[in-house]
């Protein structure tokens, strides 16, 4: 018996091609497509939730060398944020809040702008260490001081950046700064003190990890419309609020000053949680021997 014979090339059956779930399929599942080369893991599952909450296509995740490459640098090309921002849907953002806190490009730090590095690239290290820790078997967000509040401890990647807290001492007690002020315009202003960074330089060290403050997207959407903020359109389940170099792995306790600005309300810059004398007892204890450092 002769074996048939293979179908001429025109006649073969195409190759099964990847495809990707989208929730409206079509342009922005084939610029994906494109855009990865056909390379990426499909859905996956640490944003798949996510992305369906958010009403988000779920695409391809880039592989982790590749995350790890973008942000060492070796991809420096205007479509890369992009791609990973369309391809991942990332489960950490960064917020306008705590994006103040990061000098603009060709500054110099200033004020509250005291982190030396580009905001996207910030986020993308933060989404891999977050991603590496779930592979690994690990919740890597730890119990902040409300439901809608996480702590994301990561190892400080961004160089010179200082520890911002200081024993006090009777050396240094006097140099310790006090003004009523407040985060934003809307804010209601409130009791702080610190060191100036300039006049304790000398007896600061780098920091060891970064407390990246993580609120849910639920609260931060609250707390914008409660302080006439406009829709964004972010839908990242979580969003950078705070960064806070440090020494430690662990949650430095709350300033008391916070908490009671927590426990005004969104409408004056808080985020309504009530005050628990217990932690707050803990805060003043720590930080009647300690200063920020600003």
């Amino acid at each position: 018996l002769k074996r048939p014979a293979s179908p001429a090339p025109s006649m073969r059956q195409p190759r099964p091609r990847l495809r990707l779930g989208c929730a409206a399929a079509g342009p922005v599942a084939a610029a994906v497509s494109v855009g990865l080369g056909l390379c990426g893991r499909l859905l996956c599952t640490s944003w798949r939730g996510a992305a369906q909450r958010s009403g988000a296509f779920v695409a391809a995740q880039l592989p982790a060398a590749h995350w790890k490459s973008l942000v060492a640098g070796q991809h420096r090309t205007s479509r890369a944020p992009s791609l990973v921002a369309m391809a991942s849907g990332p489960a950490v953002a960064m917020e306008a809040f705590a994006a103040r806190n990061f000098v603009e490009k060709g500054q110099k730090p200033s004020g509250k702008a005291f982190i030396e590095f580009d905001t996207v690239e910030f986020a993308a290290r933060v989404n891999v260490f977050y991603e590496e820790r779930l592979a690994a078997g690990e919740d890597p967000l730890k119990p902040g001081y409300a439901p809608f509040c996480k702590h994301l401890f990561v190892p400080n990647f961004v160089p010179g950046l200082q520890d911002t807290v200081l024993l006090i001492t009777d050396a240094n007690a006097a140099l310790l700064k006090s003004e009523y002020a407040a985060r934003t315009e809307k804010e209601l202003p409130v009791l702080g003190r610190w060191f100036p960074k300039d006049a304790v330089r000398e007896h600061i060290v780098e920091a060891r990890f970064l407390d990246v403050i993580l609120y849910s997207r639920e609260q931060i959407i609250e707390e914008n419309k409660a302080m006439g903020e406009p829709d964004d359109g972010v839908r990242a389940p979580w969003g950078i609020v705070s960064v806070k170099p440090q020494s430690v792995d662990t949650e430095i306790p709350m300033e008391p000053i916070t908490m009671m600005r927590n426990a005004l309300g969104v409408e004056l810059g808080g985020s309504g949680v009530p005050m628990v004398r217990e932690e707050y007892t803990k805060s003043v204890e720590f930080w009647n021997k300690h200063g920020r450092v600003q």
